[in-house]
């Protein structure tokens, strides 16, 4: 099926929840900014919910979807929920047109998310006036309302981020129980400037919680691999992706890293030999 124009392949995608189990909407795909790097980036809009896509890539694999086998190129997509704060933040912090210590402007909500570049802001709308209150200070004339984003309230909101990370961490993987609580903290730090402008969110939060990562943590570790929010062909080719009879890969700065050698097993049979000798044992 065709779920995006100009792709003609069947693509499988892998998501929290199914709009169609409850007859909901299928969903939007939205370009937005990313908002760290400010490159575009592919998201999904599915039942008043922001779901970041990731695209995954090996180089040979199919799926094994109810009865049947799926051939595919080993490309797997997996929309995951994001904080639409996160997308929004840049935004508010750009509209407000703060100078010094001016706290800066009120703005209307049309007027912040609107951008020429990328009309898929508008269907954010609703999310943003729901979601942004939390960081913002709002006034209402009339009918209209209007938004500011708050410093003091965008540190409270990052410093709960940061305690729910943690709590996360430790239940996912039993390895950060070992940890000290200033490395599980340069970790969740690390993780959520993934998200956030180095100035002035990262080094808010870093100072706000009195914490220096160049001495939490060690410079070969600095750097977190996470999925690649990219997407190819017809969205953005810039995914990391194995071909054959190369011993190296692409990562996502453009960097090429020596891969393992695979190691081939000489025992090893064709899942066509194990049925023909069950079969041949029944005779």
């Amino acid at each position: 099926m065709a779920w995006y124009e100009g792709l003609e392949e069947t693509r499988l995608l892998v998501a929290s929840t199914d709009p169609s189990a409850t007859g909901g909407d299928m969903g939007r795909l939205l370009q937005l900014r990313h908002p760290k790097t400010g490159d575009s980036t592919c998201y999904l809009l599915v039942d008043g919910g922001l779901l970041e896509l990731n695209w995954f890539k090996q180089s040979y694999g199919s799926w094994f979807m109810g009865d049947y086998i799926c051939e595919a190129d080993g490309g797997l997509y997996a929309a995951t929920s994001v904080d639409p704060v996160f997308i929004l933040l840049p935004m508010f912090d750009e509209a407000r047109m703060k100078n010094g210590n001016d706290p800066g402007k009120f703005r209307q909500l049309d007027e912040i998310i609107y951008l020429q570049e990328y009309p898929g802001y508008r269907y954010l709308s609703t999310i943003a006036e729901k979601s942004m209150g939390i960081v913002c200070d709002c006034k209402e004339i009339g009918s209209t309302k209007f938004f500011r984003l708050n410093d003091s309230k965008v540190s409270a909101w990052m410093f709960c981020k940061v305690q729910q990370l943690k709590e996360t961490l430790v239940k996912l993987d039993k390895n950060f129980a070992a940890r000290s609580q200033k490395e599980i903290l340069a970790d969740v730090v690390m993780i959520m400037g993934e998200y956030l402008a180095d100035n002035p969110w990262c080094k808010l939060l870093c100072n706000n919680l009195r914490l220096d990562l160049v001495e939490a943590v060690p410079t070969s570790d600095m750097k977190i691999d996470l999925p690649d929010a990219s997407i190819p062909s017809s969205f953005n080719p810039t995914v990391q992706e194995q071909t054959p009879g190369s011993d190296k890969r692409v990562t996502r700065n453009g960097k090429q890293q020596q891969s393992k050698k695979v190691k081939v097993e000489t025992n090893s049979h064709s899942i066509k030999d194990m049925f023909s000798r069950a079969t041949r044992s029944r005779k």
